[in-house]
Order: structure tokens, then sequence, then C-alpha cells
């Protein structure tokens, strides 16, 4: 038994568009707005494009870390989990294709936010902003970017196919 096989590289086109496309629009956004500022505002201001930093992780968790705590809990742990990750990918021959895809997009989501914490030590750059009217005691929705994105669709979408067969091993 061959440990890489063809089909389960190709899903990694997803992590490689996902790393891009994430930091394009980072890119972007530090080229052209200013930390705390706001270029676009769409839907009556259901969603704004802003420039916002996070040190942290979710909801700005671990923002108040020290910074070698920080690199190890939001850097390190990550990339061995990844590490971990992709060789159960790999060596496991019954996840399915929607797994395969949905797996990739999580790694390629954490990928970009990694690639952040090491090269932008003022924080990821998070730039997209939702209107919650009030929901939950929110009036807007964290801040977040491409990568926070396909980190939760993905893993919902993983997590429901995890449910649809039972589970992802026989």
């Amino acid at each position: 038994m061959t440990l890489f096989r063809f089909y389960k590289i190709i899903p990694f086109i997803l992590a490689i568009v996902t790393v891009a496309l994430d930091q394009l629009t980072k890119y972007l956004v530090v080229s052209y707005i200013p930390v705390g500022g706001s270029a676009a505002v769409f839907f009556d201001g259901l969603l704004s494009i802003v420039h916002n930093r996070n040190l942290g992780v979710a909801f700005s968790m671990g923002n108040n870390l020290n910074d070698s705590l920080r690199a190890l809990f939001f850097i390190g742990l990550p990339l061995i989990v990844f590490g971990i990750f992709i060789y159960y990918y790999f060596k496991e021959e019954d996840l399915t294709a929607l797994q395969r895809y949905a797996f990739t997009g999580i790694l390629g989501g954490g990928i970009g936010n990694i690639i952040d914490r090491v090269f932008r030590p003022e924080g990821v750059v998070d730039f997209i902003s939702v209107k919650f009217y009030g929901l939950f005691g929110m009036a807007y929705f964290p801040t977040f970017n491409i990568a926070d994105s396909m980190i939760v669709v993905c893993g919902i979408i993983f997590a429901f196919s995890l449910l649809g067969r039972g589970s992802a091993v026989k």
C-alpha cells in the first residue's frame, strides 16, 4: 500500500488556493487600509471591509499572553497538530473526497494564519466585519479573514460528513 496516491494529492490544491487568496487579501488590506480604518461598506452596513489586528486566536482569545506562550500555543502547537493530521490524511484510506477537501481547506486556513503569526508581529490581519444587530449582545461579529472562514466552513463540512457516515474510519 503506497502512502502517497494521486487522489490524495489533488485536494491540496484547495489548501494552496486558500493560502494564496488569504495572503493576497491581507496584503491588499495592509497596503490600502490603515489599522483601525474602514474601506468599504456593503448591503446597508451588514458587511464592511476594515483593518484589524489580532494577536490571539478566535474571538481574540490569548491576546494577553506573553510572546513566548503565544508562539508556543498559536504557532508551535498547530504545526505539530498539522503534522499529525497530514500523517493521518495520507495513511487513512477511508476518508471520502469531501472529507479530504474539507481537511485541506482547514489546513490552508491554518497555514494562512500561521504565516501572519510568524511574519506579522503586530498580529493576524482580520478584515471582514459583519453587523450582528445585537444578536447575542454583539453589535458586530468579531472581525475575521479568509483563512478563518475556510477553517470554520470546512470544519463544519468535515464534522457533518463524519455524522453522516457514523465516523471517518470503519
